[in-house]
């Protein structure tokens, strides 16, 4: 998130100058007066630091000169906070820094602020990348750690800071940096965010500030059209992975694959109409791991695959996102290519284990694994993880079509070991379900809800008539 601050210190004052306190009764030798603009109006500031301007011609003091106080317990380090201004704070006490030259210029009337990056959304990202000058999260940093000819890595918060790199984050930051190295992202390229797998981000990465991929005056990207490659596929009734053929024929539509090399007739042929691939990695065991799902009479079939390059693996999921914005565009021409892109490929919004009754409430509970598809509202339930076909599916409406899901368990129905129950309610049935423990439970809940409380797309009601309360008991 990108944040401007309309600024106060405009116009006719100087830079702003943020120095640290002086101890208490020992004032900085050689500290410059105040200008008389810090007394012009109020400017927001963080605790424990003095705000000076010092006038154009005058260059700022040095660092050294401003030794941090011994007797404070403050540290301080560079914060990026919707509430606070840049500067240098909480580096740990009796540490020498450069905070004294750092300076942010108000240019246009506004205060600039250096934003986190597009993958981590938190506010105060505490770590830099000061080869490439751009502000990254905890995550991030341990990506960016694995690629020191691209990118090395401080610590606002501990790591030292001298003038020189300084004024290389002050002339670059993480807006300036992403539109020189994002000029032309393509829409049907994922850009991963804070809690994505590590491969999207790593590959980003490398993408981005490594091969150069999409800065402006690099090769014209297109559409990635045809793809054929192996990939290790997980076997349909057993657990083992064994390497197949497949072919995305992206003008037809289709993804193919073989289960002999050479051969002609394909096991399976897929249309990317009904296609999605997510990563799964944690689930299917393999940090490349990538599941791939379509409709096959009238059910959901899983197909879980990886391959041994992280980036063979992307290419291949940002080429079925290619494929599926082809075929959106042609089915429904009418809408803009802004609102096409969610359709692409999505994550699910949760999984987990819950136990479950039958349709007449006086079965057995017994466990399941459930997946709750948020974007063609589906609720799929399986007897384990990696199963091929779900055995059951519950379409969720919306509150005004008569759909609703309730806390806790209809009266007189106990579940087995679980007893943190809810209900969901369709115009056909009811579905009682329990759950490991009662944050489980309030996390189906609010998902469930977030679902239901949604309109209907236009995408999700062409799949609402034939997925409507189906289940296999």
């Amino acid at each position: 998130m990108y944040v401007e601050w309309e600024c106060g210190q405009v116009g006719p004052r100087p830079p702003i100058v943020l120095y640290p306190l002086p101890a208490p009764g020992r004032p900085p030798k050689d500290s410059p007066a105040p200008h008389p603009a810090d007394t012009e109006g109020p400017l927001t500031q963080p605790p424990n630091l003095q705000l000076r301007a010092e006038s154009r011609g005058a260059p700022p003091a040095p660092s050294s000169r401003f030794p941090l106080s011994p007797v404070t317990s403050t540290s301080r380090h560079l914060r990026l906070s919707p509430r606070t201004l840049d500067c240098f704070q909480d580096l740990h006490p009796g540490r020498r820094a450069a905070a004294g030259g750092l300076t942010r210029k108000c240019q246009a009337g506004r205060l600039v602020r250096l934003s986190s990056s597009p993958t981590s959304p938190p506010a105060d990202p505490d770590w830099a990348s000061y080869k490439l000058g751009i502000f990254i999260c905890l995550n991030c940093c341990g990506v960016h750690r694995n690629f020191p000819d691209i990118s090395r890595v401080k610590s606002v918060r501990l790591d030292f800071w001298d003038d020189s790199i300084v004024e290389f984050m002050t002339h670059n930051g993480n807006l300036r940096v992403k539109a020189k190295f994002e000029a032309r992202v393509p829409a049907f390229y994922y850009i991963p965010q804070a809690n994505d797998c590590l491969v999207l981000k790593e590959q980003w990465i490398r993408a981005k500030y490594e091969r150069r991929e999409f800065m402006a005056d690099g090769e014209t990207i297109s559409l990635p059209g045809n793809r054929e490659g192996f990939l290790w596929k997980r076997g349909r009734d057993n657990s083992q992975f064994l390497r197949r053929r497949f072919v995305l024929l992206a003008r037809e539509g289709l993804l193919k694959y073989y289960t002999k090399e050479g051969g002609k007739n394909p096991k399976a042929v897929i249309s990317i109409k009904d296609l999605n691939a997510t990563f799964q990695t944690e689930k299917i065991g393999h940090p490349h791991g990538l599941q791939i799902t379509y409709r096959r009479d009238g059910h959901i079939r899983n197909l879980f695959v990886y391959h041994e390059s992280g980036k063979e693996i992307v290419d291949w999921f940002n080429a079925l996102r290619a494929a599926r914005l082809q075929y959106l565009k042609l089915a429904f021409p009418e809408l803009p290519e802004s609102e096409l892109v969610p359709f692409l490929t999505r994550n699910y919004l949760k999984q987990g284990f819950m136990e479950k009754t039958g349709p007449k409430q006086r079965e057995p509970f017994k466990k399941r694994w459930f997946t709750l598809d948020c974007h063609e509202r589906r609720l799929l339930y399986y007897k384990n993880p990696l199963d091929a076909f779900e055995q059951g599916q519950v379409f969720l409406g919306n509150k005004e079509q008569g759909y609703e899901v309730y806390e806790d368990l209809p009266k007189g129905i106990r579940g087995n070991r679980w007893k943190a129950g809810l209900t969901i309610v369709t115009p056909e049935r009811r579905y009682v379900l329990t759950c490991p423990n009662e944050k489980e439970q309030q996390e189906w809940l609010e998902s469930l809800r977030g679902v239901l409380s949604s309109p209907l797309t236009l995408l999700n009601c062409l799949t609402a008539s034939t997925e409507s309360g189906r289940s296999s008991r």
